[in-house]
């Protein structure tokens, strides 16, 4: 049977949309973007949008009455040791109307071999959550190789982590398949319900594809879904679209 691949493309195209974490962390983001952003989000019915913490207020107001969830950063990007700091901003983002927190893990200390210092903060700031999500950024592109990436996903995972992401997309390397595979495998080995976010470089539909086939065949074809497994991504939102707009 010949398959056309317009149609694969539209049926990834279909699934990873409700998966986005529609973003905007740019240095110079504005009102106007938060508004462009918020249009999108509510358009799509993404799973949520992710703002610098300054922009929380301004999305809550834009996205009342839709299941559209709000996420911020905290220690972002460059994932510092400051514990006391990372505990107040999370309470602060959480009483402006952030939904879900995607905190960096102190990766540089943690790769100092300080594993003190990371589990303290991800403990934190797990406490000052309560019930919302907390999503620890592990900057993967930063760890030397996979043995580290698994280190640090079981550590962020005891520690109290909903998520694993795994990047900020502020660094020289990004999400790569190795990464995910490696925070993926460690979440299945946890026994705990723990989701997954990939961000940082995706860009097309094959991008999707591709990592959403690696949840599938790690975890299981059933597993994908907005409670276990999020897309970071801001251009990725257009391709998306676009690709089902050529197939309405």
């Amino acid at each position: 049977m010949i398959v056309d691949p317009h149609h694969l493309d539209s049926a990834i195209a279909r699934r990873a949309l409700p998966l986005l974490d529609l973003t905007d962390l740019g240095d110079s983001c504005s009102d106007q973007a938060i508004a462009t952003l918020c249009g999108k989000a509510r358009a799509s019915c993404v799973a949520a949008v992710c703002v610098w913490p300054q922009h929380i207020g301004r999305c809550v107001a834009l996205l009342a009455g839709t299941p559209v969830r709000i996420a911020t950063v905290i220690n972002f990007p460059a994932g510092g040791t400051d514990i006391e700091r990372a505990a107040e901003d999370t309470a602060e983002a959480l009483h402006d109307g952030a939904h879900e927190i995607d905190i960096v893990l102190p990766y540089r200390a943690f790769l100092a071999g300080d594993a003190r210092t990371p589990t303290d903060m991800i403990a934190a700031v797990r406490e000052v959550s309560g019930r919302a999500i907390l999503k620890v950024i592990l900057e993967s592109g930063a760890m030397p190789d996979v043995m580290q990436i698994t280190e640090a996903s079981q550590l962020a995972i005891a520690a109290g982590a909903d998520f694993l992401k795994t990047s900020t997309g502020k660094s020289a390397v990004s999400a790569t398949p190795q990464a995910a595979e490696a925070m993926l495998a460690a979440i299945r080995d946890s026994g705990r319900p723990v989701g997954f976010k990939v961000s940082g470089g995706l860009r097309t539909v094959a991008d999707a594809a591709l990592y959403l086939a690696i949840a599938d065949r790690i975890m299981g074809p059933d597993w994908v879904e907005p409670k276990t497994f999020r897309i970071g991504a801001s251009s990725l939102h257009d391709t998306l679209t676009q690709r089902l707009g050529e197939r309405a």
